[in-house]
């Protein structure tokens, strides 16, 4: 991975905390709104996430893969990847 992994790793377990914060929050039977905000939150922490290991992907094996002359198969993979990020 050509992302930071500290950065990456550290959003994520963010992210799983706040899922179990948000768990035990359904399980308390709390305020819809505020489990829905809960889960916006964590939302966002995974895009970002999401965001670094891309941007790096980009940055680093597509820009070596078009300058070695072989881009297809990088440029393939993302636009898969875009394709499941629209549904």
């Amino acid at each position: 991975m050509q992302a930071d992994a500290q950065k990456v790793s550290r959003l994520v377990k963010t992210a799983r905390g706040q899922l179990d914060g948000i768990l035990k929050m359904i399980e308390e039977d709390r305020y819809c709104i505020d489990i829905s905000n809960q889960l916006l939150a964590t939302q966002a922490l995974l895009r970002k996430a999401n965001h670094e290991v891309l941007h790096a992907h980009m940055a680093g094996c597509v820009k070596e893969a078009v300058t070695s002359g072989h881009p297809d198969e990088k440029i393939e993979e993302m636009l898969n990847l875009m394709d499941k990020m629209m549904k």
